[in-house]
C-alpha cells in the first residue's frame, strides 16, 4: 500500500482500476490513528457523532462547533487517509452559509473535503463550493438530516420514479462538481448503475457490494450501537480480538467484495 497521502484525485485512479475505496467514521485522535494503520482510505468525521457520541436521537442537534472540533481532533494526527467532514443540518442552506461552514470545517478543522446531503436543491451551493477551491461530496438516498420530513429511516428508490429522481440528482451533482457520492439505503440496482454511469466514486452504505467502496459508522462496526444494528452493517468484533484486529477484518472484507454481503442488503 502507498505512503502517498489520498485525495479526490487518487480515488478516482482507484475507481478506473477496480479498486474498493474503504472508508469508516472517525471522531478523534485515537481512533484516527488505529483506521490509518489498518488501511482505511476515507476518514469520515460524521454528524452521526450527535448520535453515537453525544446520545441524541437523530443527527439534527450537531452544530458547527461540534463538527470543527472533532476534525480537527482527526486531523491533528492523520497523515494519510482523505479527510471529510460533514457539514452539519441547515449550515449550508444558502451558498453564504455554506462558504462560511466550509471556511471552519477545512481551514480550522483542517478537513480536505465536506459532504453535504440532497439533491437538486444543494447543486447550485455545490457548483459555488467547488467553484472556490472546496472539494465536495454529495450524499443521496437516506439523508440522516431530514429524518424528520422523511418521517424516519427508510430505504429510498424503491419505485421508478424515485429510483428516476436520484439519478438525475447524482448527474447534476456530478456536473456541479461533486468530486464523490455517497448512496444510503438505495437498492442496490440503482446503486450498482450509478457507479458504472459516473466518473466520480461511489460510496455505499445499505446500497448493496457493487458501489466503488463502503462506509459504516464506526460504532456500528465494532458493536457498540445499543438496540438493533442497522441491517447493512456488520459486527466485525465477532470473531476479532481486538479493535484493531476488527477494522483490519472490514478492511480485508470490503477490499476483497465479501463485504456487504447479500445478508446485509434489502433491495
Amino acid at each position: 500500500m502507498s505512503s502517498d497521502p489520498i485525495t479526490s484525485a487518487s480515488l478516482v485512479r482507484m475507481k478506473k482500476k477496480g479498486e474498493r475505496i474503504v472508508c469508516l467514521t472517525c471522531y478523534d485522535a485515537a481512533f484516527c490513528r488505529v483506521l490509518e494503520a489498518a488501511g482505511v482510505d476515507v476518514l469520515l468525521v460524521g454528524d452521526s457523532l450527535g448520535m453515537v457520541l453525544q446520545g441524541q436521537a437523530t443527527t439534527v442537534p450537531v452544530n458547527l462547533e461540534h463538527m470543527v472540533y472533532h476534525t480537527r481532533c482527526v486531523s491533528n494526527v492523520r497523515e494519510r487517509a482523505l479527510l471529510i467532514a460533514d457539514m452539519p443540518f441547515l449550515s449550508y442552506a444558502t451558498p453564504q452559509r455554506a462558504f462560511s461552514a466550509a471556511e471552519r470545517l477545512m481551514g480550522e478543522g483542517g478537513a480536505a473535503m465536506v459532504k453535504l446531503e440532497g439533491g437538486a436543491a444543494v447543486v447550485e451551493t455545490v457548483r459555488a463550493l467547488t467553484r472556490f477551491g472546496a472539494p465536495v461530496c454529495a450524499h443521496l438516498g437516506l439523508l440522516p438530516q431530514s429524518v424528520h420530513q422523511l418521517g424516519g429511516y427508510r430505504y429510498q428508490g424503491k419505485d421508478d420514479a424515485s429510483s428516476a429522481a436520484i439519478r438525475a440528482d447524482a448527474l447534476s451533482l456530478q456536473d456541479a462538481g461533486a468530486s464523490m457520492l455517497v448512496l444510503e439505503c438505495v437498492p442496490q440496482q440503482l446503486a450498482s448503475d450509478l457507479s458504472v454511469e459516473l466518473e466520480i466514486p461511489v460510496i455505499g452504505i445499505g446500497a448493496g457490494n457493487r458501489c466503488n467502496g463502503q462506509v459504516l459508522v464506526l460504532h456500528d462496526l465494532l458493536g457498540l450501537t445499543p438496540g438493533r444494528r442497522p441491517r447493512f452493517s456488520h459486527n466485525f468484533m465477532d470473531g476479532s480480538s481486538s479493535i484493531a484486529e476488527a477494522i483490519v477484518a472490514y478492511v480485508t472484507a470490503v477490499r476483497s467484495g465479501k463485504f456487504p454481503g447479500p445478508e446485509h442488503t434489502l433491495f
